[in-house]
């Protein structure tokens, strides 16, 4: 779901260098615009992508999510900007967006979630219901 033509075909690239290419389906375009176009259900959703859209991401997430899917979201502290008071204008929106997906997460009642302390920091939320 990346828009950079160049990533997308090295992330094909190595799909097919590993034999996995059969089994993966590639989307170019706006992330956003792409997920409003799934409607197959999943077991797992992995999140890494623009920060700032991380909300908009979990929506899809749980519309998308089958009941015990997991949904992880990878570099949720963002360099420990989320855990400080850190308030600096060029990335504002994000670590606001990043702390609104962590509230959503603990306080909707469909979720487990537990949040990982290492490297970036990874979200875990499995779907109860």
């Amino acid at each position: 779901r990346d828009l950079d033509e160049e990533r997308y075909n090295k992330a094909k690239e190595n799909a097919k260098k590993v034999g996995v290419e059969k089994q993966i389906t590639f989307h170019l375009g706006d992330a956003v615009k792409v997920l409003e176009c799934f409607d197959k259900k999943y077991d797992l959703i992995y999140i890494d992508a623009n920060k700032g859209k991380y909300p908009i991401y979990l929506k899809h997430a749980l519309r998308l999510a089958n009941i015990n899917a997991i949904i992880l979201a990878d570099n949720i502290l963002y360099k420990g900007y989320v855990l400080s008071g850190y308030n600096k204008h060029k990335q504002r929106t994000a670590v606001r967006n990043l702390r609104e997906y962590i509230a959503q997460t603990m306080l909707n009642e469909r979720l487990e979630t537990e949040i990982l302390n290492i490297g970036d920091g990874l979200s875990i939320s499995r779907v109860i219901s």
